[in-house]
């Protein structure tokens, strides 16, 4: 049985690399397509996915192509094992190198035992980020100033990590939004350093940063907000002074509402709510208002 198991296991661990093959190859096509595109009313034409969870991939691909990006660096939160994530394919694809952080010791190690990590100049962090140790971490991995790209997407502290950051300034910041907060509210989670999402509400719809409330800190941070992707959960900021020909958009026109339909009950199974009946769920909930400074209810 464990000869067995063993052979299985070299089997998928093969097929799966096949397939991430299979995967850069049309994602390396789909990329010299994606520079002939013209400045767009809007991000969805530029998506493609290859290891992103959405169109990510070819978003960032079409931005890196329209503005002027000198250091050719990411730093991304929140990447679990590193298989979907939206700095890989500009790892493999256009030879970027970065830093990944994560909560989990297993995912780390899955990531130091994968091959990405000696073919790449990809740095791995275990921790557990808190808008008090974020500066700090990322500096102990020798990275300050400019950097080419900044993905945040840890499902709790979005914004707080965010605006504590200021140990690097990247040129492109994605930032995970909770589509279910609505287009109009400037509002986030109150900060908890312990923040998780899991443990927060039953329902796992508790957690991030509205939409207003992002672009609101984007521009006290100098960025211009830029479009979302076409699932509703990743919004794209720009350092104003690098935005170039690209279109600037209100949170009214970029606005995507995602239909996830994650939500679970008070036993932990899913229900699949959607539409306002997800944020009928959270009614009564504390957030804190951006714009006011204020604790108020959801």
């Amino acid at each position: 049985m464990k000869r067995l198991l063993k052979i299985l296991y070299h089997y998928l661990n093969s097929t799966r690399k096949h397939q991430q093959t299979d995967l850069l190859l049309l994602g390396t096509l789909l990329s010299r397509q994606n520079k002939q595109l013209p400045v767009l009313d809007s991000l969805g034409p530029a998506e493609f996915k290859v290891f992103s969870q959405a169109g990510d991939d070819g978003i960032i691909q079409y931005l890196i192509n329209k503005i002027d990006i000198r250091t050719k660096t990411f730093i991304e939160f929140g990447v679990e094992d590193y298989v979907e994530s939206n700095t890989r394919f500009l790892l493999r694809n256009d030879n970027w190198s970065g830093l990944v952080i994560d909560g989990s010791s297993r995912a780390i190690d899955y990531i130091r035992a994968d091959d990405i990590f000696y073919r790449y100049d990809l740095k791995t962090l275990q921790a557990f980020i808190t808008a008090e140790n974020i500066n700090e971490l990322i500096a102990s991995q020798g990275m300050r100033g400019e950097t080419g790209l900044l993905s945040i997407d840890i499902d709790g502290n979005d914004y707080w990590v965010w605006k504590a950051l200021d140990v690097v300034q990247p040129v492109i910041v994605i930032v995970e939004y909770n589509s279910v907060f609505g287009p109009e509210r400037p509002v986030t989670v109150p900060y908890q350093p312990g923040f998780t999402r899991s443990a927060a509400h039953y329902s796992h719809l508790y957690f991030g940063a509205s939409l207003a409330a992002l672009c609101q800190l984007a521009e006290e941070k100098g960025y211009a907000f830029v479009g979302s992707n076409t699932y509703g959960n990743n919004a794209y900021f720009v350092r104003k002074e690098r935005v170039g020909p690209l279109k600037i958009f209100s949170v009214a026109e970029g606005y995507v509402e995602s239909r996830f339909r994650e939500s679970r009950d008070r036993k932990g199974r899913l229900n699949f709510l959607s539409g306002a009946g997800r944020l009928a769920s959270l009614r009564g909930l504390p957030v804190f208002n951006t714009s006011t400074g204020q604790t108020e209810a959801l």
